[in-house]
């Protein structure tokens, strides 16, 4: 083998091994400190390991899977029990906002979430005001927020959230209009439209209970 492509070689082996230590530190910096933001958690990781290369810094998808192995080797127990407690909380809530047409998105639907994780639904309403009165109506304290969301590779927006605690469990609510029931904005792991679950999806998926069942293979390809 001819002295470069050895040199080769071996930084593309480096390159990798640094990507993936970098993906499993973020994974255990979201895990353990609540860090919510792909970006934020891979920058803090490759400081914390002094990898500075930016070739280095793994892919959101590549985060994710180093997660949902950390929470397997190290949450084992806890973990499962979280993700179908958040789930029956969201399906209480997801009844309560029928008038909303709530979709379950995030960390509860695709089964990582944790102690730091939110129940985050999508409603929809042309008018988040109305939504503001029906929880002030039903003695709902909440916090309005805003966020920025990713409508296609050259568009953002923002929308309304309401986030509020119920049972223990933080809620977060991302208010859109009823036109985006058919067009999701972008997911921030791989950048396709989100996943979002109806209430009977979710209902069907705490059934089937928790693992690789055809829901969660069925999930996992939905957009």
């Amino acid at each position: 083998m001819a002295r470069g492509e050895h040199h080769r070689i071996h930084a593309h082996d480096r390159l990798q091994r640094n990507r993936l230590r970098i993906a499993q530190e973020a994974a255990r910096l979201m895990s353990e400190h609540g860090i919510r933001d792909f970006h934020h958690a891979k920058i803090k990781a490759s400081e914390r390991l002094g990898i500075a290369d930016a070739q280095s810094l793994p892919r959101n998808n590549e985060i994710e899977q180093a997660l949902r192995e950390h929470q397997r080797i190290f949450h084992a127990d806890s973990q499962p029990q979280r993700v179908r407690q958040c789930r029956e909380a969201a399906i209480e809530a997801m009844r309560f906002l029928a008038a909303y047409e709530p979709r379950l998105v995030g960390a509860v639907l695709e089964g990582t979430a944790d102690a730091h994780s939110a129940v985050c639904l999508h409603v929809f309403s042309d008018d988040p005001d109305e939504l503001l009165r029906f929880l002030h109506e039903h003695g709902v304290p909440f916090e309005a927020q805003t966020r920025r969301l990713r409508l296609s590779p050259v568009e953002s927006a923002d929308y309304p959230v309401l986030v509020f605690s119920a049972d223990g469990l933080p809620f977060d609510l991302t208010v859109l209009p009823v036109d985006a029931l058919r067009q999701p904005p972008l997911d921030r792991v791989d950048e396709r439209p989100m996943r979002r679950a109806s209430l009977a999806a979710v209902e069907e998926l705490l059934h089937d209970g928790d693992g690789a069942s055809d829901l969660e293979r069925k999930l996992a390809a939905l957009r």
